[in-house]
């Protein structure tokens, strides 16, 4: 039986993980699915965008305690390919062309911060609870913290990673790890709201402006910085995107990409 449930409706695919009996943590075949899950999106020109969701009270617990004993045996050559498992997926996730948003309807744990933070956006309820609690097993993030140090910034992720505390929705906010909090109750009208914009928005656009702030973010402002941006408004306004965009605009109709 699969761990994901996967779905597409009007340009919006929706990847649910789906073992609310182990509040949807991970093991080697959740992690499997999930890349093989974000891989062929990216090869699917009709996904405007992808939602990350889950079913249950809780979003992700981070490691399944089953597969957690079965590490513990590992020899390092085994933890290293355990891991580059692990890392792989997240990076699939991350570079998945399409723009992501993260559905966070409970609690998220320790591996679960990595899925919240490699998407573009994350949107939780009010009462879902966040924690890095790896140094309580004598572990450490490490292969989510490419993803969550950019999501919280590396003044929050000395304090979470350290302290291991939980910490709330709003905290999470404010930090910069997701972008909206709500009642459960207007989780999926927020969720309609972004999705749809994304939809309505130009496919090869939205494309390269992800990859133009994963290119940008916290480089420094040089003249190869400066030269790559100029090259990516001119690519882009010369596409047929592009095009279309400025003339559907000039002339007060809607864009062919409209669905």
């Amino acid at each position: 039986m699969s761990a994901l449930t996967v779905s597409l409706h009007r340009g919006v695919q929706t990847i649910t993980l789906s073992r609310p009996e182990v509040r949807n943590a991970f093991n080697d075949v959740v992690i499997a699915e999930l890349k093989s899950a974000f891989l062929a999106v990216a090869q699917d020109p009709a996904v405007r965008c992808v939602v990350l969701a889950a079913e249950g009270p809780a979003f992700c617990a981070g490691a399944d305690l089953h597969w957690m004993r079965r590490m513990a045996d590992y020899t390092r050559a085994e933890n290293l390919a355990d891991a580059n498992e692990l890392a792989a997926m997240l990076h699939a996730l991350y570079a998945c062309p399409q723009p992501t948003i993260a559905r966070v309807q409970g609690d998220v744990y320790a591996g679960g911060m990595g899925l919240v933070a490699a998407c573009d956006m994350a949107v939780s309820v009010d009462s879902a609870q966040f924690c890095l609690s790896e140094v309580k097993l004598g572990l450490i993030p490490a292969t989510i913290s490419p993803y969550v140090i950019r999501a919280m910034g590396a003044r929050a992720a000395h304090r979470y990673f350290l302290t291991a505390e939980r910490f709330t929705a709003q905290e999470a906010h404010r930090i910069g790890l997701v972008h909206e909090v709500t009642a459960a109750e207007t989780l999926d009208a927020k969720m309609d709201e972004l999705t749809q914009a994304l939809v309505n928005a130009s496919p090869n656009a939205l494309r390269a402006c992800k990859k133009l702030v994963q290119d940008v973010a916290e480089r420094e402002v040089n003249e190869a910085l400066v030269r790559m941006t100029v090259e990516g408004i001119a690519d882009i306004r010369a596409s047929h995107e592009g095009k279309e965009g400025v003339q559907s605009f000039l002339q007060k109709r809607k864009p062919s990409w409209l669905l």
